[in-house]
């Protein structure tokens, strides 16, 4: 029996990227600072009046592309992969200064974020750490697809998706989160798209920065980025990235097993609603995580973490 119990973490100093945004296709700087406890994962917009944005499920103001939060009318879009990143590595809190509303987009992974974190380290604070445990089974049906969040005594990610063409077709993928899990399977799959499909987002002004180089492009019935895919399964890996992003929305970490069937951004942030919607099917309790598992956890991942070189 584990008796000892977590702290709070933040990162061990700031840490900054450029980029451009996949949507705008404008630049963009993030600079990620240390908080306090109980800060939580907070954005703040630098371009003219500054605003604060927590990552939560109730500041979710758009599902439609990609996950976007906001208040008052400012926004932070495309948060999904640099928050996949902070729940994998352990990060409670941090300030994520950013200078326009999306962010970058890298090469459409974590795997940037991820090495970002490991550049910065971490450092643990004096609170204890919450967790969502859920309880319950809370499930939600939309059309085909499905969704829920089951009690177990982990955290784990369940995906399925399943496409009518045949170069995705169905694939399954099973995740039990911890960083060097994370960083080794997941950080560097990519976001994927169909060439009609961003054809057609290009002539709406969106998807203004999408490119072989941030993006898997489908058409004429093959892969056309020239090296192909990272793994055979590169797409329902990705969106199991998505889902720790989105799930991430709950405001601290959860502990029980999230199953999804022809899930998305907009089902995930539905999920998590649902979720906290029933106080039955959850408690809030402390991390049972020993200090010394938690540490060795992070440097296995620093260890397996991908180079941005």
């Amino acid at each position: 029996m584990r008796t000892s119990y977590g702290k709070q973490t933040t990162l061990g100093e700031s840490v900054r990227f450029s980029g451009i945004g996949v949507h705008s296709g404008k630049p963009a700087t993030i600079v990620l600072h240390p908080a306090e406890a109980d800060r939580g994962i907070v954005f703040v917009r630098t371009d003219g009046e500054e605003v604060e944005i927590a990552a939560r499920h109730d500041h979710v103001v758009a599902t439609e592309l990609c996950t976007m939060i906001g208040i008052g009318g400012r926004t932070v879009a495309t948060i999904e992969h640099l928050m996949a990143a902070l729940a994998a590595f352990g990060v409670d809190n941090v300030v994520v200064e950013i200078d326009g509303p999306e962010m970058p987009i890298a090469d459409g992974c974590s795997a940037i974020f991820f090495d970002l974190l490991t550049e910065a380290g971490l450092r643990r604070l004096a609170a204890p750490r919450k967790l969502l445990r859920v309880v319950k089974t809370v499930r939600l049906e939309v059309g085909d697809a499905v969704l829920e969040f089951l009690p177990h005594d982990g955290t784990r990610y369940d995906v399925t998706i399943d496409f009518s063409n045949p170069l995705i077709g169905r694939q399954s993928y099973m995740l039990d989160l911890n960083p060097a899990a994370f960083a080794r399977d997941i950080a560097r799959a990519r976001t994927f798209g169909f060439m009609a499909d961003v054809e057609k987002l290009w002539k709406m002004g969106f998807a203004l920065g999408s490119s072989l180089e941030n993006s898997v492009a489908i058409g004429d019935g093959r892969i056309l980025n020239p090296e192909g895919l990272r793994w055979t399964d590169e797409f329902v890996r990705h969106k199991t990235l998505d889902a720790v992003g989105d799930l991430s929305l709950i405001g601290m970490p959860f502990i029980g097993h999230f199953r999804s069937y022809k899930g998305g951004h907009k089902l995930n942030w539905m999920a998590v609603k649902a979720l906290v919607a029933d106080a039955s099917a959850f408690e809030i309790v402390h991390d049972p995580l020993s200090v010394r598992e938690q540490a060795g956890g992070i440097l296995q991942a620093a260890a397996l973490a991908p180079s941005r070189d």
